[in-house]
């Protein structure tokens, strides 16, 4: 299962009032070809048909351009988070599951946005502009999570908020990055990205005591039902 995403360089090259542009798409290009460690600057400039000095017009350096490329996909990520979330509707355990999925997904759909992210190696603290996309990104896992231990069964410690979140990003990013190499060598696994997660989250929720069960929206007040974990799918065939 491969999650890359070809991300084709401009056919022509820049005129007056592009230039920009046409970097980024050149970088992100090159991001999806060859990893957000595996181009230079210059190779920017060759892949947007521009002379190895113009890209200096819009960016300071290398990094700068993967900073630039990093915020854009943060901005992005936030938006399909915030969609998954909504604001915890129908109910919170329904909406905070929908979230690891949600990020699966945007992993998978832009792998070059996602590498220049996570694996550019740029410090997010050194770029304000970057790390405000990146903590508001974030915060829609944290604001999730923070809707769910407030549903806390009596008894049972409240785990902290931003643990949970943790938690939860950990996993999903974990499962992302294991899922999208693209290497043949590695381990064939027996379920998908989104099974894996599933039966994750699953296990991490009743292990805090969170009730997991599902309602029939037909009738609300027949007794719930535990769901049925990706593991099951087999046995019930």
């Amino acid at each position: 299962m491969s999650w890359r995403k070809d991300h084709r360089r401009p056919e022509r090259g820049y005129h007056h009032g592009n230039l920009k542009e046409a970097l980024l798409e050149a970088a992100l290009g090159l991001i999806a070809e060859k990893g957000a460690a595996g181009f230079t600057f210059a190779d920017a400039a060759r892949s947007a048909g521009v002379s190895p000095a113009a890209p200096y017009r819009h960016f300071r350096d290398r990094d700068e351009l993967l900073a630039s490329i990093a915020q854009r996909g943060f901005e992005q990520f936030e938006a399909v988070l915030t969609k998954a979330w909504d604001d915890g509707r129908p109910d919170t355990v329904s909406a905070f599951e929908r979230v690891g999925p949600a990020y699966l997904a945007f992993a998978r759909n832009e792998p070059a946005y996602y590498s220049a992210m996570f694996e550019s190696g740029l410090p997010t603290d050194v770029n304000p502009m970057l790390s405000a996309a990146s903590e508001r990104a974030f915060s829609i896992i944290r604001a999730a999570a923070e809707r769910l231990a407030a549903l806390t069964p009596p008894g049972v410690a409240r785990p902290p908020a931003l643990m949970m979140a943790l938690h939860i990003w950990s996993l999903a990013h974990g499962i992302a990055s294991l899922f999208g190499r693209g290497d043949a060598a590695r381990r064939k696994l027996p379920m998908s990205a989104e099974d894996l997660l599933e039966a994750g989250v699953l296990i991490y929720l009743r292990g805090l005591g969170f009730p997991t069960e599902r309602r029939s929206p037909e009738d609300p007040n027949a007794p719930a039902k535990p769901p049925r974990g990706p593991w099951d799918q087999k046995s019930a065939t």
